[in-house]
């Protein structure tokens, strides 16, 4: 993707803040990106997440509006082909886990730090400035499968690397 700095993956760029995990075929893998609340892009290879805040220097952490949605989860197989993660305006990007189907459930990370807790509490519908900022028929494109809002229920560190993910 031309004129984007991300960070590069095994198998892509994912965009801007991303943090991209690269890991076993079978196992699942996960990538993080978050948007400062100051102005500027960069990358991180690693992000910390607060219990019931979010991801700690995300324009929305703490927010008391965004609690129930403080971090966004896709799957990385829901993005039409050429979309990153800060077109859709998500911060995590699962490889290989059906995001969508775990609303109302509680989804478990461990990227080796130990397990990091979310609270999948809604869909993340797709917009319309999809259509304007990547194309035409985006957000159609995503549809049902624009993945999913989250509360963090524990707090803990997240990195580039494999994981592990659980659901209960």
């Amino acid at each position: 993707m031309a004129g984007q700095s991300g960070m590069v993956a095994e198998d892509g760029v994912f965009g801007d803040h991303a943090v991209v995990a690269d890991g076993l075929k079978e196992s699942p893998k996960v990538g993080f990106q978050f948007i400062p609340g100051s102005a500027g892009v960069g990358e991180t290879s690693e992000s910390r997440l607060r219990a019931g805040l979010g991801i700690v220097g995300d324009r929305y952490f703490g927010k008391i509006a965004h609690r129930d949605s403080a971090i966004t989860l896709i799957a990385s197989e829901s993005l039409p082909t050429g979309v990153d993660l800060v077109q859709t305006r998500r911060n995590v990007l699962l490889r290989g886990v059906a995001v969508d189907d775990f609303v109302g459930r509680v989804l478990t990370i461990d990227s080796g730090f130990g397990p990091v807790e979310l609270a999948v509490r809604r869909a993340a519908n797709p917009c319309a400035w999809l259509d304007a900022v990547v194309a035409p028929g985006t957000r159609a494109a995503l549809r049902g499968k624009g993945g999913v809002r989250c509360s963090p229920l524990s707090d803990g560190r997240l990195r580039v690397g494999p994981v592990r993910v659980s659901v209960a």
